[in-house]
């Protein structure tokens, strides 16, 4: 997948360190561009192009605490019926997902039997990692914060007995769908019963919204089980394409990100900023 200029992630991260230093202080154009070692110009030039809103109005979408405006003025009740079938109001802008998931038997041997291709590409949000199967994407990694070799190791280890081939030509047309977030993909979902249900609850969340773990427990119904389901939410091995990046606590705490914070925060900042700037 070609890269898209003109966003980097680590630009982005490094805007996020220091947005964080500054504490509850605003950052000027001119403090945020001095940081990013960049001229006022070519960064308000190069997030305005990459998010569709000023570097001022972003930062706003980076601080702490965002989340608990998204969960004040974007909390979404999921309901189980919603989360059959086809996934709709849970698509990314316009990109649109279709799943299947893999069967309890097939999903308890590990993966045997199953050949997995694999490859890179950029991202808006870094290096990704891109793991599919006949059906469709099964695995969606970021390594800008936890590196590209335990990001492999990661995903490998959930289905140990499966062969793994590199062949990025293969997922090339998903993989585009997905990370440019246009057009169609595709998912196969590989996972346990319980798990399924959560991740199928996450796919009716819309972008730019957010909802909590015990809203996820409610809707698969089983509200006692929150602990279970923020694992489950954790073990969700699609990134981005099943969001689990949009899953808070009650709090307002963003919770956890198998791929770092910083990973899910940016994220949530883009979807929330696009949401805004869509008509």
């Amino acid at each position: 997948m070609e890269h898209t200029e003109p966003y980097h992630y680590q630009v982005m991260r490094r805007a996020i360190d220091a947005i964080d230093a500054a504490g509850d202080t605003q950052l000027s154009l001119a403090d945020l561009a001095a940081d990013m070692n960049m001229s006022p110009a070519h960064f308000q030039r190069l997030f305005s192009t990459w998010v569709g809103v000023s570097p001022k109005r972003y930062q706003q979408y980076l601080t702490l605490g965002h989340a608990k405006t998204l969960l004040r003025d974007r909390f979404t009740t999921l309901e189980t019926a919603h989360t059959v079938g086809l996934s709709g109001s849970g698509r990314l802008h316009d990109l649109f997902v279709r799943w299947e998931a893999m069967s309890p038997g097939d999903y308890a041997r590990d993966g045997a039997d199953l050949t997995i291709r694999w490859g890179w590409f950029e991202s808006l949000f870094g290096p990704a990692l891109v793991m599919g199967t006949d059906r469709g994407i099964c695995g969606l990694a970021f390594a800008a914060e936890a590196g590209p070799e335990p990001a492999m190791a990661d995903m490998k280890s959930r289905w140990p007995k499966a062969a793994y081939v590199e062949n990025p030509e293969l997922l090339t047309p998903w993989a585009t769908a997905a990370l440019g977030m246009t057009g169609e993909t595709r998912l196969h979902m590989i996972g346990a019963p319980f798990q399924l249900k959560v991740w199928e609850a996450l796919l009716s969340i819309p972008s730019g919204h957010v909802t909590t773990y015990s809203e996820i427990a409610q809707s698969i119904g089983n509200p006692k089980a929150v602990r279970a389901v923020g694992t489950a939410v954790g073990r969700n091995p699609v990134s981005l394409l099943i969001p689990c990046h949009r899953a808070l606590r009650k709090s307002g705490a963003l919770g956890g990100y198998h791929w770092g914070l910083p990973v899910k925060r940016a994220i949530l900042a883009w979807e929330s900023a696009r949401a805004d700037a869509t008509p």
